[in-house]
């Protein structure tokens, strides 16, 4: 009996150390409450990581703004004031232009899973930890990156190909993607994600690098922009993973794998799901004639590419790792064909 209740007092006060030791990693998104990728994250995924430690171990994803702005991220997890963040690398273009070209490669790839690949497998998270150690103090540790979707393209005006683009304010993330529409004629206005909306309706924009079709239609975008651009033409924005590097180095070896693991099959699961549903809606609402889904000729396509790759190089002059960035891009995209 004294044996049984000793070891009773035992487990509990083992199970009391674990509950104390539990730590629940705050990461700051770049999406909104409604978003369709922000209830992906909240409503399933983020409560993978406490199953997969049995508990030791817990994530909570907050929309963008829940405590700094969406340009501070990263300023916040150098100083711990947020453990991680899952951030959009291309608002931080104005540190450096190698956050553009890391942030998204406009019109480069065509496909997620080519950025995805690129990201993880191909050099580009390595090139993330430089800038990170340039202008993170050394104090961010970089898990991963890549994008989940080909973002479509939210419009109140009809944009069939490069000329429609002529007077156009669009709504942009500062950085390469701005250079590109600015000089297809368009007039670039940097706004977060959460304020597209509003600036659609009120007449700020006329359009908006915005998310993709899924994000869109859950974000009522469509309700005041009857032209969506699909499939996209130009974005596959690139997400970041990165956690401040005090308490990843605090983390055991197992919660790190967690962690790594947790983070690509998260973001693998979001993109095939994003595409399906996608492609649903799109087809949804041409069958019902509410919006007009434009799909640009490969002639448009081609034309708009052209542009980008003048950017990209400019770009990649800007500074030494804004030149390494592109150089890793432009490897990758000849290694797997993508390039002559």
């Amino acid at each position: 009996m004294r044996r049984t209740i000793a070891a009773a007092v035992a487990a509990l006060a083992i199970g009391l150390t674990g509950a104390a030791e539990a730590k629940t990693l705050k990461l700051q998104a770049s999406s909104a409450p409604g978003d369709w990728a922000h209830r992906f994250m909240t409503e399933g995924w983020q409560q993978k990581v406490g199953v997969m430690s049995g508990g030791s171990l817990m994530v909570e994803v907050l929309p963008t703004k829940a405590v700094v702005p969406h340009k501070e991220t990263i300023d916040a997890v150098a100083n711990g004031i947020l453990d991680g963040d899952l951030n959009a690398v291309a608002y931080f273009s104005g540190r450096d232009p190698a956050f553009a070209l890391m942030g998204d490669l406009i019109a480069g790839y065509d496909t997620p899973e080519e950025v995805q690949t690129f990201c993880m497998e191909g050099g580009g998270k390595e090139i993330l930890q430089k800038l990170y150690d340039k202008y993170g103090g050394g104090n961010i540790h970089v898990v991963g990156c890549g994008p989940y979707a080909k973002e479509a393209l939210v419009a109140k005006v009809p944009i069939h190909g490069v000329d429609d683009f002529k007077g156009v304010k669009i709504r942009s993330p500062e950085g390469l993607a701005a250079e590109v529409f600015k000089r297809a004629g368009a007039t670039p206005v940097s706004l977060p994600f959460s304020e597209v909306y509003t600036s659609l309706e009120k007449g700020i924009v006329d359009a908006a690098d915005a998310s993709a079709y899924v994000n869109n239609d859950a974000s009522g975008m469509h309700k005041v922009a009857l032209y969506p651009l699909y499939p996209g033409i130009h974005s596959m924005a690139i997400l970041q993973f990165v956690v401040n590097k005090d308490v990843w180095n605090k983390l055991t070896d197992a919660e790190r794998t967690i962690l790594e693991t947790w983070y690509v099959a998260a973001y693998v699961t979001m993109r095939r799901q994003a595409d399906l549903q996608d492609r649903d809606l799109a087809a949804r609402d041409k069958a019902a004639g509410k919006l007009t889904v434009i799909d640009w000729s490969k002639e448009e396509r081609a034309k708009f590419r052209k542009i980008a790759v003048k950017a990209w190089e400019d770009y990649g002059a800007k500074s030494p790792l804004a030149k390494e960035a592109l150089d890793a891009h432009l490897s990758f995209m000849k290694k797997t064909g993508l390039l002559d």
